[in-house]
């Protein structure tokens, strides 16, 4: 049953039309089960995915974050079954795709719009014949297709670019183009495999806002895959780190920023070369200060300091500021005077800062 109305999702809010699950109905979302992906290379299996279980809600951005090679491009090209799993179920509102006949996957993939690193673009179109490409393999008649492709260049900002070739047009202005082309049939669903990969950074940012104003405001459920982590923190709701095949860990993005529990997490999230280097000057003792909800505007350290009259040392610090709330870490050097080192530890046991030694 749909209806329209105001919800809340997370931090952000949205309106527009949405699915109130009932009983015995389907629930809109992307659901992996037990998933694999296996190659082969000169008669030699590869895999490239194992045993994947993952669920991506209705109206969320979800991240999959992990190092060239470790399977996150394969992962997502197995959700719309680019690639056809070896095993396992993709549901798409509960709808196996592994189990569809080829008409019935066409339709369900015009609910699940794509863009890629390298924009994907045909070159020899102009800007409104791009965005108009998946309409006309639709059966779309022309004058509607236009309207609904004018409609979107003017969502991503390129409205006066719309008789330019794709030669003519920057890289940002190009991943606009292969935006607003996804969205042409009205997806539910937007798969972005390293979109941002091959632009500069403030390119990126203008991208990655684009993108967060279309789940705010069509409610367009977004999975994004990306080897950076500023990319994840810059607007995902949860985040899954994959890791040779298989997923290392999962969860809020916030916790998993705050205090990565697996190694290949810890290694794209915490900068840990530049940790250890900053560590080599120092052999004291050390703590890692987690803050996974503390309010940003309070001096904490400066309180510890100041109420136990004993100096710390902070050696590295890697800290987000999200809707005022801290999230990161900061590793700081305890005195070597163990009377005030005692002091400090008494006070962080009763402060909201989770903490814990570091090797």
């Amino acid at each position: 049953m749909f209806f329209t109305a105001d919800y809340e999702a997370g931090s952000k809010r949205a309106s527009g039309l949405f699915l109130f699950c009932f009983e015995g109905e389907t629930q809109v979302m992307i659901e992996l089960r037990n998933l694999g992906k296996t190659y082969s290379n000169s008669g030699k299996p590869v895999i490239a995915l194992e045993d994947i279980n993952l669920t991506v809600n209705d109206g969320e951005i979800f991240g999959i974050i992990g190092l060239s090679g470790a399977g996150k491009s394969t992962l997502v090209r197995c959700i719309n079954l680019l690639e056809k799993p070896t095993s396992g179920q993709v549901l798409v509102d509960g709808k196996d795709l592994t189990k569809l006949s080829g008409k019935e996957l066409l339709e369900m993939r015009r609910s699940i719009g794509m863009i890629f690193q390298s924009f994907n673009l045909l070159e020899q179109r102009t800007v409104l014949k791009n965005v108009c490409f998946p309409l006309e393999i639709a059966g779309v008649k022309k004058e509607p297709a236009q309207a609904r492709a004018l409609e979107l260049l003017e969502l991503v900002g390129l409205s006066d670019k719309k008789d330019a070739y794709p030669a003519q047009l920057s890289g940002g202005q190009k991943q606009r183009v292969a935006i607003a082309r996804a969205l042409a049939t009205k997806p539910k669903y937007l798969l972005c495999d390293e979109a941002t990969s091959a632009l500069d950074p403030t390119t990126t940012r203008s991208i990655l806002e684009l993108l967060r104003e279309i789940n705010d405001t069509l409610g367009v459920t977004i999975v994004v895959i990306t080897h950076e982590m500023r990319v994840i923190d810059s607007i995902c709701d949860r985040v899954a780190v994959i890791d040779q095949s298989h997923i290392a860990e999962e969860g809020l993005v916030s916790e998993v920023f705050a205090n990565p529990r697996s190694d290949i997490g810890k290694q794209l999230i915490l900068r840990q070369d530049d940790a250890e280097s900053a560590f080599r000057s120092f052999s004291g003792k050390k703590l890692r200060l987690v803050f996974d909800g503390v309010t940003s505007t309070k001096p904490l350290i400066s309180e510890m300091v100041l109420a136990c009259q004993a100096p710390v040392s902070v050696m590295f610090a890697d800290m987000r500021d999200i809707d005022g709330i801290a999230y990161g870490y900061t590793i700081v050097e305890l005195p070597d005077d163990q009377r005030q080192a005692d002091k400090l530890v008494a006070w962080l046991n009763a402060s909201p800062i989770k903490y814990y030694e570091e090797a």
